[in-house]
């Protein structure tokens, strides 16, 4: 039975991209009974009828997924945040770090209209650079007005199935246009009020990039930024400098907070974790406890 990839999902159809054959497909009814929906991103396999139209049949193990956007089996989330207008924030990023690694998807950082900074602002950038990348993330700095560092993030989007997402006023399309002057990829940026969204997207839709070797989403990014998935628990592992120091605590399940001889403690203390990496931990961390339980 032939395989493909949904890249796109709109009215109860899904278009199967099978190496350079789109297949227009329809769900079995097999799956709305045991509720399952198939998402963009889903490897299947699917029952052609002829060149173009097809049915679903089975949908295969997904690596991972999003809820909002719901897209499946993405590589890696290019997370974008202006060095200006609107400043750098380390409180915003931290929370689409731990969302992105929540979903068990790998977090790429660039660092945007770096041309507007003057020397003095560089140097605390690159500070903030330096953080990041000695937890081990990747971090682009770029300039699309300067073209500075398109290229490489050109080369990450090779091979790989990417979402953008970040602060509002990044400036995401000039990014997306300098690195693909034809892409009329849609660029509503996300708004940070409440952690909404100003737009919500019809569909989520799949364009080829990087003369067909990658795929980016056609989204405006997350649609919220609570950690509805999370729990207490589980934040700390999306904290990778404190995920590899938990086995040192002498608590099993230490939430790094008042618990004595807590190793991410005393590192922070060291200052081999950022304190404001750790104020934002205890900030994401009481959000968590104050949220309205699930029923």
């Amino acid at each position: 039975m032939p395989k493909g990839k949904i890249i796109k999902a709109l009215s109860g159809f899904y278009y199967v991209l099978d190496e350079k054959k789109l297949i227009q497909c329809r769900g079995r009814g097999v799956f709305r009974k045991n509720k399952i929906t198939p998402l963009v991103g889903d490897y299947v396999e699917y029952q052609a009828e002829n060149d173009r139209e097809g049915y679903i049949m089975e949908i295969l193990p997904r690596e991972n997924e999003l809820i909002r956007p719901p897209i499946s089996n993405v590589d890696q989330a290019i997370l974008l945040f202006s060095a200006k207008e609107p400043d750098f924030s380390t409180a915003l990023l931290d929370r689409f770090l731990v969302l992105v690694e929540g979903s068990g998807i790998i977090p790429v950082i660039c660092v945007t209209k770096m041309d507007l900074l003057q020397n003095n602002e560089i140097d605390i950038i690159e500070s903030y650079v330096n953080d990041y990348r000695n937890i081990g993330y990747e971090v682009f700095l770029t300039s699309s007005k300067m073209h500075e560092g398109v290229n490489i993030i050109l080369e990450k989007l090779k091979g790989k199935t990417s979402v953008f997402a970040g602060q509002s006023g990044v400036g995401k399309s000039s990014l997306l246009n300098a690195i693909n002057p034809d892409l009329s990829i849609k660029t509503d940026d996300i708004s940070t009020h409440l952690g909404r969204g100003r737009h919500t997207t019809r569909h989520v839709e799949l364009i080829e990039i990087a003369n067909g070797e990658g795929l980016v989403a056609d989204t405006p990014g997350f649609s919220s930024l609570d950690f509805d998935e999370l729990d207490a628990e589980q934040l700390g592992n999306c904290f990778p400098e404190m995920e590899s120091r938990k086995s040192d605590c002498k608590f099993r399940g230490c939430l790094h907070l008042n618990e004595p001889k807590c190793a991410v403690k005393m590192a922070v203390q060291k200052k081999e974790i950022p304190d404001y990496r750790y104020q934002h931990y205890l900030q994401f961390l009481q959000e968590i406890k104050d949220r309205k339980p699930r029923y």
